[in-house]
């Protein structure tokens, strides 16, 4: 429609006038709808085909129709709560499609284990759905106590991130209503002939080769480390730690958010105040001339004879970065070709654009930069903060001087810059020999340059005030100024030179204040291929810092960039999983009745770091806030499987079978339930993750962690449970028969 609404007006505009869009970001928003459509039905796609690889294709369709189903709930209560349909939300449910099929998966599975001893199908259907019940519960409990305060993050990074687990919660209580009321009436109609157990073809083979890695391989495993459980234990904290140790250590560097390739690249220039247009026009022609050669440069590189720049446009009185306006300043930008669809990076792109344009005269800053995109703030965003602004100044050209020894470091300046030229003027101690104070000599100097309104003039019977002052003649040099005459209170008339000394300087252009104190802010730019801003803030505090509070003991620093949102965003984080591993262990200690048992399910997040760490590391991933967001959620879903592992594991020691072959029954048994949600929940993050749109890129960590530490979790948590109740039998902290004594002598399988 604005197309048209152009054309429209283009027909009716006069004559030599030319209308043309200067930015397009709708390809971006399609590009969003089909990240959705096309991850989705692909994600939903791999995950039936999983399901038939375990069960029959009708029983896989009804299970892998709870997807559906769940979104369009999670649609309607998104519109109800006023959510929108945006990047954030729509990855909510790109990761809900791995996810929420664990509780459908559960039930499913036990339905039909039940079936296949050879109950009727409404019995089965009804039994196996009451019988995981309690741990699915559990499971579900869990998760909301990691997931659910993720939604109230706070910091810039949490406003937007949050949005993620308030949709994912969203989708996974209408999956659970939908696993347990609806789910099960369909799987009764599902199960003809499954306790026959006739499958062929690839289904049969799949059945062998499973069952040989379960029996073959898992199980013989299982059985070697409950024979040695301090050792299996002592290995996997092992890897945990040393998983961990990998990040403080820089092997795995941090950032706050991902590094995206922008379509918008912009040079920013300001010049001193007081520069007239012509000036400003000059330094953007040159600019304009520059980016011409680069798109002739970068145009040759791509495919179909495209340009690399497709459209120019230039905003005078306009600088984000100088906090000013006026003629003096103006902003270049250039609309490129999607970074899906180019050959050539911005980086080098703003490199050869800035070497093109080389030096420009009486430059007070120049810019080149990507149109920022995310939330993370700006790698250098320092705060000086003092009384005396020459020493700020001086303190800040040092703090410049101290980044500029950083490679990678460009582009760094500070916000007290030099204003318009003015005339100073101070009074002298002869001044009071002619009875004359600062506000006459100040009233006088403002009524003869700038006028006084002193006279009124009477005609028609109407009244209009009078302004004089001296004609522009004699007020055009600063020797006009000088011999400007004053009034004495006697009624001589006083060369103002003698009364006072005049100078001409010029001021700043802008003097900040932030809780009452001076401030003067440092901001620059780095190429995140040769240094890291947590790594360069880290420098600037244990080396520079300690020299200024020596230098200028009356200034203080405090960052305001990435590091600053990164710990106001990190600390809410922080406080939110503690809040949910707090919650967690409290479900689990009513569930199991013990205080040590919820240790065996919990273990399982240390395992799932491993994943996240090394999964960083295989893909060439540096770690973000989305990766620390995706470990969070991965915390509350990899507790799971646990929960129904211990609850088997119980259950047999009940049945009174020692706790080494009950451990390794329950592992047997478990195992395949354990490997269907793991792998179904694969299969749906691994579109996503495989995306190379620009559009997915800054979530693509958040699915990595998720995906990774999964991977690694659930491996462990099959070996952890039997290894943890074994030890706890050594020690002589398992007593299953005093539980039941306190639970009234009941045997629940929850």
């Amino acid at each position: 429609s604005i197309k048209k609404n152009l054309v429209r007006e283009q027909s009716i505009a006069p004559r030599g006038m030319k209308m043309e869009i200067s930015s397009d970001v709708t390809s971006n928003i399609r590009d969003r709808l089909r990240i959705l459509l096309s991850n989705g039905v692909q994600g939903l796609a791999l995950v039936f085909l999983t399901m038939w690889l375990f069960f029959s294709l009708r029983f896989s369709f009804w299970v892998t129709m709870g997807l559906p189903v769940s979104f369009l709930g999670t649609v309607y209560a998104m519109n109800a709560l006023g959510y929108s349909l945006n990047m954030m939300t729509m990855v909510g449910l790109l990761v809900a499609i791995g996810l929420l099929m664990d509780d459908a998966i559960v039930i499913s599975e036990n339905v039909a284990s039940h079936r296949r001893r050879g109950k009727p199908a409404l019995q089965a259907a009804v039994d196996g759905a009451r019988q995981v019940m309690p741990g699915v519960l559990s499971s579900f409990l869990t998760t909301v106590m990691i997931v659910g305060p993720l939604a109230f993050l706070s910091g810039k990074m949490g406003a937007v991130l949050k949005y993620l687990p308030a949709v994912l919660l969203i989708t996974l209580i209408v999956s659970l209503v939908e696993a347990f009321f609806i789910l099960p009436a369909h799987l009764r109609h599902s199960m003809k002939g499954m306790e026959k157990e006739d499958r062929k073809g690839i289904q049969a083979w799949f059945d062998v080769k499973f069952e040989s890695l379960r029996d073959g391989f898992f199980v013989p495993q299982v059985a070697k480390a409950v024979r040695q459980p301090y050792l299996a234990l002592g290995v996997m904290l092992a890897l945990a730690m040393i998983s961990y140790a990998a990040i403080p250590a820089g092997f795995l560097k941090y950032q706050a958010f991902p590094t995206l390739e922008s379509d918008v690249i912009q040079a920013r220039v300001l010049l001193p105040q007081g520069a007239p247009l012509e000036r400003t026009e000059g330094a953007v022609g040159q600019m304009i001339n520059a980016l011409k050669q680069l798109d002739e440069e970068f145009s040759a590189r791509q495919s179909g004879g495209r340009r690399m720049v497709k459209n120019i446009s230039v905003l005078y009185n306009t600088n984000v970065d100088a906090y000013e306006s006026g003629p003096h300043l103006a902003t270049v930008s250039a609309d490129l070709l999607r970074a899906e669809e180019r050959n050539g990076t911005v980086d080098e792109m703003l490199t050869r654009w800035r070497e093109l344009v080389g030096d420009l005269p009486d430059v007070n800053a120049l810019k080149f930069t990507d149109k920022e995109r995310g939330v993370a703030g700006k790698a250098i965003d320092l705060r000086l903060q003092g009384n005396n602004l020459t020493l700020l100044k001086k303190a800040s050209l040092d703090l410049q001087a101290f980044l500029a020894k950083f490679k990678g470091v460009k582009d760094v300046s500070d916000d007290l810059r030099s204003g318009k030229p003015e005339l100073r003027i101070t009074i002298k101690d002869s001044a009071g020999v002619f009875g004359m104070t600062a506000a006459t000599i100040a009233g006088e100097v403002r009524a003869a340059l700038h006028g006084g309104t002193s006279m009124e003039v009477l005609t028609s019977n109407e009244t209009y005030d009078v302004t004089i002052r001296i004609a522009a003649d004699d007020r055009d040099s600063i020797d006009d100024v000088r011999y400007l005459k004053i009034n004495a209170p006697d009624g001589s008339l006083i060369p103002l030179s003698a009364v006072a000394e005049i100078e001409q300087t010029r001021g700043y252009a802008r003097i900040h204040r932030v809780n009452g104190l001076r401030t003067v802010t440092v901001q620059g730019a780095i190429d995140t291929n040769l240094v890291n801003a947590r790594e360069l803030m880290g420098m600037v505090k244990k080396f520079f810092a300690p020299e200024l509070k020596k230098k200028h003991p009356g200034i203080r620093m405090a960052s305001q960039g990435q590091d600053k949102d990164t710990s106001d965003t990190g600390n809410s984080l922080q406080t939110n999983i503690l809040i949910g591993v707090v919650g967690i262990f409290l479900v689990l200690t009513f569930q199991f009745r013990s205080y040590i048992q919820p240790l065996s399910v919990m273990l399982a997040i240390p395992m799932g770091l491993i994943g996240v760490v090394w999964g960083h590391v295989a893909m060439g991933l540096d770690l973000t806030m989305p990766s620390l967001v995706g470990f969070a959620t991965l915390a509350g879903i990899v507790v799971n499987d646990n929960i129904l592992l211990v609850t088997f594991v119980k259950d047999r020691l009940r049945e009174g079978v020692n706790v080494i072959e009950a451990t390794q029954e329950a592992a047997r048994d478990r195992f395949r339930p354990i490997m269907i949600t793991s792998l179904t929940t694969l299969a749906g993050l691994l579109p996503l993750l495989m995306e190379t749109s620009t559009q997915a890129q800054s979530l693509i960590p958040l699915v990595a962690s998720i995906a990774f530490g999964l991977l690694t979790a659930t491996v462990s948590s099959l070996f952890m449970v039997p290894v943890f109740f074994t030890l706890l039998d050594d020690l002589g902290s398992l007593n299953i028969a005093a539980e039941d004594d306190e639970n009234g002598g009941s045997k629940t399988a929850g």
